[in-house]
């Protein structure tokens, strides 16, 4: 039995991924929502499906895992670089844990694969009984696979439209978590941006010294009282010099 982390944390396949998750409890549906963008892997993975060889991982590729609560199944929705479907995975599970940050399956090998026009193939059965023969699993769990996988098969038969409807909601609302994860990232970085502006030092030029120059040739209001009297019509005229004082000067 194998534990599968939903991020693809262990996948050497992909060198640089971004992922997603969104936890949902609403009437359309409970559980763990996560998307897996592979910005660039290693090599590309083709597939058979149903008779038909598909490319599933390459770069800007997605992923959507779909983990829902008390169920004994998860879909993953393989999407190309334009968000087309080219496959819906169903892994039969012991359990899922839908722990936020570490949401996981264990893994009970049996699998059922469906094209996007509703084809669909069980497959992995060699790997359940091999599971069986060196005691991995109880008869119990190995019958109860058989039972889980082919109630999911009638529900493909009968309404698989719906259960598209049901998955595309699922997408809908990790890319609505992804746009508000955006928009909240870009204005925490314009508030940062602005509080940096806000703090950014001032330069002020030194001041410079203020000129005396001024002060010394103000005229001296005093020596022009001394040196002009008022006569008697309103005029000033300048004093004569006494002769003594005009001997000192000499």
């Amino acid at each position: 039995m194998k534990v599968k982390y939903i991020d693809k944390r262990h996948w050497r396949r992909i060198i640089d991924r971004e992922y997603i998750e969104v936890k949902v409890n609403n009437n359309k549906y409970k559980g763990i929502i996560g998307l897996v963008t592979m910005k660039k892997v290693r090599e590309p993975l083709e597939v058979n499906v149903v008779g038909q060889n598909i490319i599933v991982a390459d770069d800007n590729y997605q992923w959507l895992q779909i983990l829902p609560e008390k169920k004994r199944y998860s879909i993953t929705v393989m999407l190309d670089d334009k968000g087309n479907p080219l496959e819906y995975y169903f892994d039969i599970n012991i359990k899922n844990v839908t722990q936020k940050g570490h949401a996981r399956t264990i893994d009970l090998c049996l699998d059922v694969l469906v094209l996007p026009n509703g084809e669909y193939e069980l497959v992995d059965e060699d790997d359940l009984q091999r599971a069986l023969d060196q005691g991995q699993i109880t008869k119990k769990q190995y019958h109860e696979a058989y039972v889980i996988a082919h109630q999911l098969m009638i529900k493909i038969d009968t309404d698989f439209p719906t259960m598209q409807e049901k998955i595309m909601y699922c997408y809908y609302k990790i890319k609505q978590k992804a746009k508000s994860q955006k928009q909240n990232k870009a204005q925490k970085h314009k508030h940062k941006e602005h509080k940096h502006k806000e703090h950014k030092p001032k330069m002020h030029r030194p001041k410079e010294p203020k000129s005396t120059e001024n002060k010394h040739q103000q005229p001296n209001k005093h020596v022009q009282s001394e040196n002009y009297h008022k006569s008697q019509d309103g005029s000033h005229k300048p004093i004569e010099p006494s002769q003594n004082e005009s001997q000192k000067h000499q």
